[in-house]
């Protein structure tokens, strides 16, 4: 699926707004996370949750089913109707642009199909990208009902974290089938070593995004605000506290800490080496002019996890701040690493392709 033809443009250019309207999902998403939102709005309905209340009445009512809450008899408790809006705007936004990407993805379905731009060899990737759809909504909700029982006041951050590298997963998928009808077959450069360390790298990235998810599901940025030493100790001594040992890789926000830092700076120093080792490679001339998007958005990345942890002592409960919008743009980055690197995968392979 390499050629250009006008049809395989059109897709592709529909699958490239799909890629825009999950980064902005996904920052959505960030945003509920970072407001206290995710738990504001305690039912799923697909269809009729489509429209906000539209009375105060319905705002009243919708406000009574918070109050049963654990998040609002535990944290919220000095929340006015007015607070309450505010959080629910930003889930009610949230699920209303998954409804909106789901029907710009069948409305482009319908369109194409009637129109036959869809070779045979796209219907497989399509099913692929509908079920990895549904299948992400499902997390969705299995992840908010976590908070909605017991004594929860947040989801679970393990189900955070697997909303969260699905949603990557949706995100790469889409890019690269794009990419499969988008660029030359001329384009494609041939390198294994390149290939290999890249591979390599998205692996740890993988890890990485993972624990960064686990980070922001703890909101452990607070429990170490501090840099380079994590508090006041290189190596901490409560690395191992909890038991099972397995168990501090999820729940210890300091060994999240740890692992997190130690895993961009392995990151950043690789990404160095695959840099030196690219500009040595005789590719493509779109390979040759990008090559340099990984360094950059790892020392950008980094920076802005820094300052994140610095900032995190500027926290307001419910209030928008300069933590949360360097939060923010470290998510946003984190994203187009990944997808960095994904570009790169596509275009050094490890053989020639038919």
């Amino acid at each position: 699926m390499t050629q250009t033809s006008s049809s395989q443009k059109a897709v592709a250019n529909w699958l490239l707004f799909g890629v825009f309207m999950l980064i902005v999902q996904i920052l959505l998403g960030g945003i509920t996370r970072l407001t206290g939102s995710g738990l504001s709005i305690t039912e799923w309905d697909v269809v009729t949750g489509t429209l906000p209340p539209l009375n105060e009445t319905k705002w009243l009512e919708e406000f009574a089913k918070y109050k049963g809450t654990p998040q609002y008899q535990l944290l919220n408790t000095d929340f006015t109707l007015s607070d309450f809006k505010f959080i629910f705007f930003w889930e009610w936004f949230h699920r209303l642009w998954a409804r909106v990407m789901g029907m710009v993805f069948a409305v482009g379905f319908i369109y194409f199909l009637v129109r036959r731009y869809f070779k045979k060899e796209m219907i497989k990737p399509l099913i692929i990208l509908f079920l990895l759809g549904g299948l992400q909504g499902a997390v969705g909700w299995i992840m908010v009902a976590s908070g909605l029982v017991g004594d929860a006041v947040y989801v679970k951050p393990t189900r955070l974290a697997l909303h969260f590298i699905l949603a990557m997963g949706l995100l790469c998928y889409t890019f690269w089938f794009a990419l499969q009808l988008r660029v030359k077959k001329s384009e494609i450069t041939v390198h294994r070593s390149i290939n290999n360390f890249t591979l390599l790298l998205l692996v740890l990235l993988i890890v990485q995004l993972l624990f960064g998810a686990l980070m922001a599901g703890h909101k452990a940025a607070t429990a170490a605000p501090s840099w380079p030493m994590i508090n006041t100790e290189w190596i901490p001594a409560s690395l191992w506290k909890d038991s099972p040992l397995l168990i501090n890789f999820i729940e210890n926000k300091i060994t999240i800490h740890f692992v997190h830092r130690g895993l961009a700076y392995l990151l950043s120093i690789l990404i160095v080496l695959w840099y030196y080792r690219a500009t040595k490679v005789e590719g493509s001339n779109l390979f040759k002019a990008t090559r340099f998007l990984p360094l950059f958005l790892v020392v950008l990345q980094v920076l802005l996890g820094i300052f994140s942890v610095l900032t995190s002592t500027k926290i307001i409960p419910n209030r928008w701040g300069l933590f949360e919008w360097v939060a923010q743009l470290h998510q946003l980055v984190g994203m187009f690493l990944l997808l960095s690197f994904i570009w790169v995968l596509y275009l050094v392979r490890r053989k020639e392709t038919n």
